[in-house]
């Protein structure tokens, strides 16, 4: 007898240790996430934030670029920036250049290094440096996303970071598109920077949004290009009902039927149309002052399922705060 109750306490033990290893209890009736403890990789580093136009995008990126020593890997929507179309065509001279781009923008820069795929887009917006260096944000290298969109551009020094964008990059330029192996390392801390990294499809970009955004306390502010994500909206709106400030800023043109913004707007959600004549071509949300999401994911059906993407989670309080400045700015230059 003794015995079985010395087991029942080891097995009720148990059980109270294992379920405190995850952050979410899972529930059948709620249909919770289970989400297991996150493991860091560390990585030395670290990141530059620059927002598009005021910044001059441009010229930082060619700077970026121009430290290549061995090889550039870039995967890109577009490609017509003339001054990142030379430096590359000067680098290839003497490295290793690879380019993958979406096919109906192949005509801008046609050249034996480049391919493209065949389905769907190719909508990313990174290069890699060296196997060491990485950009990536919302930019593509085009005149109109340096110097007249509203955009942010990242750069990033981390082999680890640049090591899971070699595998996407390497996948695509092996003609796999919209499919492939998992990110190797989703969860990095670059310096003292908490990193998530994913990209889509096959990292469930959505999910991990959906996923981050449950954890806001205080606030949400989000800017979007493009909002029809049902799923992603319906966080906002649960969000809002609990009580947290939400407040985003749409592009003007891509709030259509199918856009989130009229759903948003009529459960008292404040969202603008952005006042920038070219495009608001932001991807990005802002968490309780301290996490931001950001990449070449658009919160769409399109980007979750059927564009190849990129997304960056950034968990730092200094680049939160960058970020909610460049909210505000295009927040005040926006109209209801």
């Amino acid at each position: 007898m003794r015995k079985k109750i010395i087991l029942v306490m080891i097995l009720i033990l148990l059980s109270l240790f294992l379920g405190y290893t995850y952050l979410n209890v899972p529930s059948s009736l709620t249909g919770a996430t289970i989400v297991q403890p996150k493991t860091f990789i560390q990585s030395e580093g670290s990141i530059q934030v620059y927002f598009c136009p005021q910044d001059n995008c441009e010229q930082n990126l060619i700077d970026f670029l121009s430290t290549a020593k061995m090889s550039i890997h870039c995967a890109v929507f577009e490609l017509d920036l003339k001054s990142v179309q030379d430096l590359i065509l000067d680098k290839a001279k003497t490295m290793e250049v690879e380019v993958v781009t979406d096919d109906q923008y192949l005509k801008e820069f046609d050249h034996p290094f480049v391919k493209t795929d065949r389905s769907g887009l190719m909508h990313n917006k990174f290069c890699i440096v060296d196997g060491e260096k990485v950009y990536a944000g919302s930019m593509n290298p085009t005149n109109n996303c340096a110097n007249k969109n509203n955009n942010n551009l990242l750069l990033i020094r981390s082999k680890q970071l640049a090591t899971n964008y070699e595998m996407e990059f390497q996948e695509m330029w092996n003609g796999t598109f919209k499919k492939g192996n998992p990110v190797l390392n989703p969860q990095l801390r670059i310096g003292n920077i908490s990193v998530d990294n994913y990209f889509c499809p096959d990292d469930q970009c959505a999910e991990q949004v959906k996923l981050e955004l449950q954890k806001a306390q205080q606030e949400i502010y989000f800017m979007t290009f493009s909002f029809t994500h049902e799923g992603i909206g319906n966080m906002l709106l649960l969000k809002k009902r609990d009580g947290l400030t939400v407040r985003g800023v749409m592009e003007a043109r891509q709030i259509t039927k199918n856009s989130q913004y009229s759903r948003l707007v009529n459960y008292n959600i404040p969202v603008r149309k952005d006042g920038n004549p070219n495009n608001m071509h932001h991807k990005v949300f802002i968490i309780d002052n301290s996490t931001v999401i950001t990449g070449s994911f658009n919160p769409s059906e399109g980007g979750d399922t059927r564009n190849d993407e990129n997304i960056l989670i950034i968990h730092d309080r200094e680049i939160a705060s960058r970020f909610l400045g460049e909210f505000e700015k295009v927040w005040g230059e926006g109209q209801s």
